[in-house]
């Protein structure tokens, strides 16, 4: 079974941004994307583990 894709509006709402900064991540080739035609979709999973891409752990103050 295969998960929905997200429009772009959903997209960015899932990751907290506007929709501008996501058309900025898909003309940079920043961010995983699918194109269906002319739409461009995002896969769920893929979202997750560009955020997960980012993750930074926490440095102690010594």
């Amino acid at each position: 079974m295969t998960t929905a894709l997200l429009d772009i509006d959903a997209a960015a709402a899932r990751l907290g941004v506007n929709v501008r900064y996501m058309r900025h991540l898909v003309a940079h080739r920043t961010i995983p994307y699918h194109k269906v035609g002319r739409l461009v979709r995002f896969d769920p999973a893929d979202l997750d583990a560009f955020v997960a891409t980012g993750r930074r752990e926490a440095v102690s103050a010594s």
